[in-house]
């Protein structure tokens, strides 16, 4: 069964005809194994982070912190590069909000926090917050990550995640934020680490939108 508009295909067979829609393409995976940062640079190892695609996507599977978060923040975080990563600290402004609930169902919650915005910010962003880590093997995070034409050298760089996780206060968290980096030289290069400690174990990996 196909799908027709105006005189012109779009679906025939279970397929997208050729002009609609793009492909999503594998480039690169990271493992973590104790590792205190996965960066993806570049030229660096099969990396590509160019203007080869205008959108670029990371995924995050199993990631789990060495460090359990219990009564400390132990918080995912990122920053990027426009010198193939001889240093992170390009200026970020960005937004965050969160849904949350306990497993206990002591209590549940949706909105905005204004603590985890940061306004021309150098740091490190977090893209998670409240203790998201723990030692336990339910305490890790899954998400994604979309940065938009990082090449550009006429435009700032938007990005958008969203990440799930249980947190070592035994609660779950569904988090997104949205910014972008203030700078017009090209992005090159990305950052991933916790804020304490190292990166246990999980894969992230690298897709082109063509």
């Amino acid at each position: 069964m196909g799908l027709i508009s105006n005189g012109t295909t779009i679906f025939d067979n279970g397929s997208m005809a050729s002009g609609f829609g793009g492909n999503m393409v594998f480039i690169k995976k990271l493992t973590a194994s104790s590792s205190a940062t996965l960066s993806f640079v570049d030229g660096t190892d099969g990396v590509v982070l160019d203007d080869t695609y205008k959108e670029y996507v990371f995924t995050f599977k199993n990631i789990h912190p060495a460090n359990d978060g219990t009564g400390e923040d132990v918080d995912f975080t990122f920053q990027v590069s426009t010198n193939t990563g001889s240093s992170y600290g390009v200026a970020i402004t960005n937004t965050h909000f969160r849904a949350f609930n306990y497993e206990n169902a002591s209590g549940q919650g949706l909105g905005y926090l204004s603590g985890e915005d940061f306004a021309q910010s150098t740091s490190f962003i977090n893209v998670t917050e409240n203790g998201t880590s723990g030692g336990a093997n339910d305490e890790h995070l899954t998400g994604t990550f979309h940065l938009f034409n990082p090449s550009s050298t006429t435009f700032v760089k938007h990005f958008i995640s969203r990440f799930n996780f249980n947190t070592a206060q035994d609660s779950f968290q569904d988090q997104y934020i949205a910014g972008y980096v203030n700078s017009t030289s090209a992005v090159d290069a990305i950052q991933f680490k916790y804020s304490l400690g190292n990166i246990d174990a999980g894969d992230i990996c690298l897709y082109g939108i063509a």
